[in-house]
């Protein structure tokens, strides 16, 4: 049994198509991204699957169940952290903990066993209302409130975002804990490199998946010459490589420019090219991030 279905899901509010005919498959333990930019349409397809949104068209089965008429079923075995906190931030980390635990008819003795990992680095601070943790300690417990009551799937909606890198590495190494426990994580993010932590990934942009894939699928994909340019002034060259008619993209990233050249210009003109703007450079592999704007 697949523990998501997706068919041919498309939601509109008023004349925005928000999805536009989403179709896909999630195996059981996988760990599946869906990644794009705000306003791809992500979180819309989670709360679909959540049971929260009912879809303009298609259909959409969780766990096996249908997501508007096993709906009772559906929440009560599927953990969702959204995106925004939404704790309660005047109750104390384990009054939230607690909380969340009696909804389900459980108790933190019961499934401590799961989230032990995550909660033990935020047990110290037991006591400390969850509206003065920082963002990393939010991130935790929130963590810790969707599996308290050991759900089979887990919907993640940009977990990461606006936490920092050591914070975001730690979380990622406790969805793959989390993973060898059996439970199934559909987790959506707009950090390209968190690509590369998922089994298998969808890159979604304005409501449409352009391609499902595992991440050294999606980058094998990829077939044109990359350079890796290192200006003295990146703007200056960002405009200068936009603007030449030898460009068939160009990208900053980070301290560099990734850019790819139109595929009639030759390796000699190429090279010309660089040396007579005076541009320093590697040739250089593509990633998650530089497949995705080529499909865009």
């Amino acid at each position: 049994m697949k523990p998501v279905i997706a068919e041919n899901i498309s939601k509109h509010f008023k004349s925005t198509a928000a999805l536009q005919h989403i179709s896909f498959e999630v195996d059981k333990a996988e760990i599946f991204g869906l990644i794009g930019p705000d306003g791809a349409g992500k979180t819309t397809l989670f709360r679909i699957l959540n049971t929260l949104l009912i879809p303009t068209e298609g259909t959409a089965s969780v766990l096996g169940q249908d997501t508007i008429r096993d709906y009772k079923y559906i929440r009560h075995h599927v953990g969702y952290m959204p995106g925004r906190f939404s704790l309660y931030e005047d109750l104390s980390v384990e009054e939230n903990l607690n909380f969340y635990a009696t909804i389900f008819q459980t108790s933190i003795e019961e499934n401590y066993s799961l989230i032990e990992k995550i909660y033990k680095q935020i047990e110290a601070f037991k006591d400390r209302k969850a509206g003065n943790l920082s963002g990393g300690m939010k991130q935790k417990l929130a963590l810790s409130c969707a599996l308290i009551h050991k759900p089979k799937l887990l919907f993640l909606d940009e977990p990461t975002t606006g936490v920092d890198a050591v914070s975001r590495k730690e979380f990622w190494s406790m969805l793959k804990d989390l993973k060898q426990h059996g439970i199934t994580i559909l987790v959506s993010t707009p950090y390209m490199d968190e690509a590369e932590q998922c089994d298998r990934v969808a890159l979604m942009q304005s409501g449409h998946i352009m391609d499902i894939d595992k991440p050294a699928g999606i980058v094998s994909k990829f077939n044109h010459r990359l350079f890796a340019v290192y200006p003295e002034n990146i703007y200056e060259a960002l405009q200068l490589l936009k603007t030449s008619p030898i460009t068939h993209t160009a990208q900053i990233f980070g301290q560099s420019i990734h850019w790819v050249p139109k595929e009639n210009f030759s390796e000699a003109e190429i090279l010309n090219f660089m040396h007579s703007n005076n541009l320093n450079y590697k040739v250089d592999s593509p990633n998650i991030e530089d497949c995705f704007m080529e499909m865009m």
